[in-house]
């Protein structure tokens, strides 16, 4: 292990790892129904209700093409470059001297790390293009029909509703029960109100459901 790992390298490692761990968890989510990236864009990503950029951490977000791609996929592209250049960097430290500090060499890592990522999700953005779906604001999911994939939905914890939007792009919103109702997993709903990334559904009406039965 000590052949693997040399010292400083630490902080790339984990980086790899994180990676992997990632992978795993987008897998395990699209096996289960959903999908752990598109519930991160919708629920927590860097815009605010009206879909303007939250605060400071929403601009650099948006710099670092956010907007472009899955916060997932940005994630592991950050996380990947930084790891390449951290091994780079402490390769060429040890063949100069020896290997930097952690402290040392982490820093420099994140420094060309920022804007070759910049870079790499602006050309995965043309591959994937996401245009239509980031350009939607929280007002736009208003009145979409859905089904509840993580229920029942009531007045406690957030579930989850998975909706089509008008460029046929899927969507899972975190969503409650608007007061007085309760909703069971699978039912069809309709998202009638929502703010900070936190939605509300009542039960969809029957004629809406027998139309969506029809097209399945």
């Amino acid at each position: 292990m000590d052949t693997i790992i040399q010292p400083g390298t630490a902080p790339f490692w984990v980086a790899l790892l994180v990676v992997v761990g990632l992978g795993l968890v987008e897998l395990i989510s699209v096996v289960l129904g959903l999908s752990a990236s598109g519930l991160l864009d919708d629920s927590f990503g860097h815009h605010g209700p009206d879909g303007h950029e939250a605060g400071l951490l929403g601009g650099w977000m948006s710099w670092l093409n956010a907007g472009g791609v899955p916060i997932l996929v940005l994630a592991v592209i950050l996380l990947s470059a930084f790891a390449v250049f951290g091994f780079a960097i402490q390769g060429l430290a040890a063949g100069i001297l020896r290997p930097l500090p952690a402290v040392v060499a982490v820093p420099l890592a994140l420094v060309p790390a920022l804007p070759v990522t910049r870079w790499l999700s602006r050309g995965i953005a043309r591959v994937i293009p996401r245009d239509e779906t980031n350009a939607l604001s929280q007002a736009d999911f208003i009145g979409l029909v859905g089904i509840v994939t993580i229920g029942p939905l009531d007045q406690g914890n957030p579930g989850a509703v998975r909706v089509k939007d008008r460029h046929d792009n899927i969507h899972t919103l975190r969503a409650k029960a608007a007061p007085g109702h309760r909703i069971e997993t699978g039912a069809l709903v309709v998202i009638v109100d929502g703010s900070d990334g936190l939605f509300q559904a009542i039960p969809a009406p029957q004629e809406l459901g027998a139309v969506d039965s029809k097209e399945g």
